[in-house]
């Protein structure tokens, strides 16, 4: 009897109350098999196309191309990666979006998305188009952090030190390619296609050394202006300051919200009073008095009970006492003042 594969899990990322979890391409995969789009690929971790063993080019989450003949309807949805994933489009255009940027990648132009950075490709049409496409994990979950390229890749010490600045410390996703670029791309594809020989692993490591040189090269030739402050610990914090903005009821904790920003609880709370001017347990408590206060406003008929335990307090004992301690009255006479008038 043949034991069962084992599978790599989809790679999570947990922060401020949500897990985010790894795409699996599902549109993509769906619209293969339904033989809307030509896919070849390789990939872990339920990535589509054909598995790579685990001890071949480790790091690599997803490599291979689509080419869709005519506009499709399956474009891939707002989603993350837990790697840096560099697409380059042979041909054709899709409309893209970056957290909330949206951009047209057209053909001999590649887009470049930071781990977890949140993307979309297609609106959801994608029209008749070649992309092609490489998913590197770096071992990162926030901006701050050092990024950790996989052994294989064998560029000098200096040279993936530039390029991984060039990564990290800019803004700009959409790129004009380079006749370098596309070579490298394509010899991609066409190893990921044909995939038939012993030397895949190594025909395809030398391939995206090339592809990362000649990122390299281009971003060298347009003397791309670099931001440090994009990957500093204060970017970490006012990220996460977004997301606990929409995670106020989340149990929170000092030590709960330093893990959340892979920092230390030192580290944490410094950075923190340098961003907001406040502890973090100030600022949290703030956040649900204001949350609270929009609720019961503009939700005259729930009870306080349950905006309370919405807001993350513990009973509405304890809601009531923080409540009228903040803003010198109480929940029910704070709706009462506020109340709109009846049409």
């Amino acid at each position: 009897m043949t034991a069962p594969k084992k599978t790599t899990p989809r790679a999570t990322f947990r922060t401020a109350g949500k897990t985010f979890v790894a795409d699996s391409c599902r549109s993509l995969a769906g619209a293969a098999e339904s033989g809307l789009v030509e896919l070849h690929a390789c990939g872990r971790a339920g990535y589509p196309g054909r598995p790579l063993p685990s001890d071949e080019l480790p790091g690599l989450r997803s490599v291979g191309t689509w080419d869709a003949a005519s506009a499709q309807n399956w474009g891939l949805p707002l989603h993350r990666n837990e790697g840096i994933e560099i697409s380059f489009l042979a041909s054709g255009e899709i409309a893209a979006r970056i957290e909330n940027r949206f951009q047209t990648l057209r053909h001999d132009e590649f887009l470049v998305t930071r781990p977890w950075q949140p993307h979309q490709l297609g609106n959801p049409h994608v029209g008749a188009s070649r992309l092609i496409w490489l998913i590197l994990d770096v071992g990162v979950r926030r901006p701050h952090q050092d990024w950790r390229w996989p052994a294989w890749i064998v560029l000098s010490r200096s040279d993936l030190a530039e390029l991984t600045r060039c990564l990290r410390q800019n803004e700009q996703f959409i790129w004009p390619g380079s006749p370098d670029i596309c070579r490298g791309f394509l010899g991609i594809a066409r190893a990921v296609e044909e995939n038939n020989n012993a030397s895949h692993a190594s025909r395809l490591a030398v391939l995206i050394n090339e592809v990362l040189l000649a990122v390299l090269d281009n971003f060298r030739a347009r003397r791309i202006r670099l931001r440090a402050s994009l990957t500093s610990a204060e970017r970490t914090l006012r990220q996460f300051i977004v997301e606990l903005d929409n995670a106020v009821g989340e149990p929170w904790s000092l030590e709960k919200m330093a893990n959340s920003c892979h920092m230390g609880v030192t580290q944490f709370v410094y950075h923190f009073r340098q961003a907001t001017n406040c502890t973090p347990a100030q600022y949290l408590m703030k956040t649900r008095i204001q949350r609270a206060s929009l609720r019961l406003v503009n939700e005259p008929d729930c009870p306080i009970t349950d905006i309370a335990f919405d807001c993350g307090f513990s009973s509405s004992q304890y809601f009531t006492n923080v409540f009228t301690r903040q803003t010198g009255c109480s929940p029910r006479i704070f709706r009462k003042r506020h109340q709109r008038p009846l049409p």
